[in-house]
């Protein structure tokens, strides 16, 4: 019979690694694979919820499934094994694994101690994709090696070593570095029939981006024209729970992005003193604009819509009243200016609200704005959108115009000094000149903290915002 010692070295458990930062637990949505199945390494094994989004964790190692832990709906506390898998398959029966075998230790310490290596502002990565300590590396699991010993081989080297030695062939030939990229786009670069291992990438420590698999497939084809006349993300509720004939109620658990937008807004409202003013606002001229824009051949293929120029509208106002891009350090009591805007986009999404962030925003022209928005509602549509997407916005805008509300008075985003809500565009009467006329209107409300904002400057920023979108011409003059 084989040994404790032999189930240690065959098996690995794979836990549960912090998809986003410093989250404690994550609800296992869908388990791709079942006990049986053959694994490799970088294989997306099941999709998880936490607080911030969906997200799919690849298993780091080759192998068969042979159990997997929780059942698809239960909520699984970070560093818990979820899945336990044969690396050696084939070599006779063995005894039930341990508790805790070697290789889960490692795979829970690894983002540690990448977190612990890695530069200032690098963001934290998953288990099995994540980018090593430089552009040509990637960090080895520990599996065989002397801890502490650098190794230069690939994960899929590392794997194909062990395999090796429990087979008594010594140490494999290297393999050829695996291509870095996250899952989402190993799964475009799929569907779309791309090799990643000829993709030239673009993104920060060699990693492949949904952008360089788009331009490997056709690098001289122009984007097909998107139809997207409503600006923000707007998606069809989640499907309430069962209701049972003749029931006067039905409770639906709280949790996931639900769980963590409740929390976050609660603190945001008893923690910053709101203040909310509003203006209304002729917007003919700029629907007119947006209509010119569609046809302009240097906004082909990209999405054009009346969010676009708000977002233009807000960057520029936030240029001529700097100020009002801040936070409030409590820690440290002091007022944080960024001369960097990150603009939040609010999207409502079948998991409930989330607010990811086109990242250097006020450095993007029109088209660039235009695109990264554009990526933005088609990600968040599909349910993609990452923890790191999410983070370190400045400002935010909400749409809440696209279900044919006029206005309202919008939470701050935690960490953020203003909000700007956009109400429906409506034909309207309006003084035009002299005489009265039916003009394109809107209702713009803007929620800033009181702590960094006063009256003077939100109202300016407001009226900037409403200036440029009553005569877009001022975008030029003003930008």
């Amino acid at each position: 019979m084989t040994t404790m010692t032999d189930a240690s070295a065959r098996f690995r458990e794979f836990k549960m690694p912090d998809v986003g930062e410093g989250l404690t637990e994550a609800e296992i949505l869908k388990w791709y694979v079942q006990p049986g199945d053959t694994v490799t390494d970088g294989q997306v094994v099941c999709e998880v919820e936490t607080a911030k989004a969906a997200v799919e964790l690849p298993i780091p190692y080759d192998g068969v499934v042979h159990e997997l832990r929780f059942d698809e709906g239960t909520t699984v506390d970070v560093g818990t094994a979820i899945i336990t898998v044969d690396v050696a398959p084939g070599s006779g029966p063995v005894e039930e694994p341990p508790p805790a075998a070697t290789e889960p230790a490692v795979a829970a310490a690894e983002p540690e101690a990448q977190a612990k290596d890695k530069p200032a502002g690098r963001q934290p990565v998953l288990v099995g994709y994540g980018v090593a300590e430089s552009s040509t590396k990637r960090r080895p699991r520990k599996g065989t090696s002397v801890p502490g010993q650098a190794q230069p081989a690939a994960q899929a080297e590392a794997t194909a070593a062990v395999q090796a030695e429990l087979n008594g062939h010594g140490t494999a030939a290297p393999a050829a570095p695996r291509p870095l990229a996250k899952p989402p786009v190993r799964k475009l670069a799929k569907d779309l029939g791309v090799d990643l291992a000829t993709v030239v990438p673009s993104g920060p420590d060699g990693i492949i981006t949904r952008d360089d698999v788009r331009a490997a497939v056709a690098p001289a084809e122009a984007p097909a024209p998107v139809a997207a006349p409503e600006p923000v993300v707007a998606e069809t509720a989640a499907a309430p729970a069962a209701v049972v004939a003749g029931a006067r109620e039905t409770r639906i658990p709280v949790k996931g992005v639900r769980k963590a937008t409740a929390a976050a807004m609660v603190g945001s409202a008893f923690t910053a003193p709101h203040v909310t003013e509003f203006i209304t606002v002729d917007v003919t001229r700029t629907m007119k604009l947006v209509e010119e824009l569609k046809s302009d051949k240097d906004m082909a293929g990209l999405r054009v819509n009346p969010l676009l120029l708000i977002a233009k509208a807000l960057l520029v106002a936030i240029r001529r009243n700097p100020e009002v891009n801040a936070a409030w350090d409590e820690a440290n009591q002091e007022i944080v200016l960024k001369h960097y805007v990150n603009l939040g986009i609010a999207a409502a999404t079948p998991r409930g609200l989330i607010v990811p962030n086109i990242k250097d925003a006020h450095d993007k022209t029109l088209p660039q704005l235009a695109e990264a928005l554009g990526e933005l509602v088609s990600t968040a549509r599909e349910g993609r959108t990452t923890p790191a997407a999410m983070q370190g916005g400045t400002v935010t805008i909400t749409n809440v115009g696209v279900f044919g509300v006029d206005t309202g008075t919008p939470i701050l985003n935690p960490g953020e000094s203003a909000i700007l809500a956009v109400g429906a565009i409506k034909l309207q009467p309006w003084v035009h000149k002299g005489k009265v006329k039916p003009r394109q209107v809107t209702t713009l409300a803007l929620s800033f903290d009181h702590r960094l904002v006063d009256g003077e400057l939100g109202s300016k920023v407001l009226a900037d915002v409403a200036a440029v979108l009553e005569r877009p011409k001022r975008l030029i003059t003003w930008a």
